[in-house]
């Protein structure tokens, strides 16, 4: 439940989501679409973690809501570009599969946080 993870657990998953990202790329083959998608998909996934340490730095409700929604949107680029790299062949599903598990509950976080976050800005 995300109600239930408080945010040093989440600077942990973000940066061992960016990890695993960055250790899956280290396998995978070299070629054309394999660089192109890699480069994508580390910048995306650092960029989770990265960003989620702004969230924690947030000044107030709105500057909150701002910068998770980037978080989300990173989270969520992270799935466009794994799912480019199962269907285009050059990762197989069972290398990816943690690391889209995580995007996927990644995302769920945020969403619920987001939410939360908004209903709270709009009670201000």
């Amino acid at each position: 439940m995300a109600g239930s993870i408080n945010s040093d657990e989440l600077k942990r998953r973000t940066k061992s989501f960016a990890l695993m990202a960055i250790r899956l790329c280290q396998e995978l083959p070299r070629g054309q679409a394999s660089t192109v998608i890699t480069r994508q998909l580390l910048r995306s996934s650092t960029s989770v973690g990265e960003n989620y340490r702004a969230v924690c730095r947030a000044r107030s409700t709105a500057d909150f809501v701002s910068k998770l929604g980037i978080v989300l949107e990173e989270a969520d680029e992270n799935l466009f570009w794994l799912e480019l790299l199962i269907e285009s062949g050059v990762a197989r599903p069972d290398k990816t599969a943690p690391l889209l598990r995580e995007a996927n509950e990644l995302v769920s976080i945020f969403v619920a946080s987001l939410r939360t976050a908004k209903g709270l800005k709009s009670a201000i």
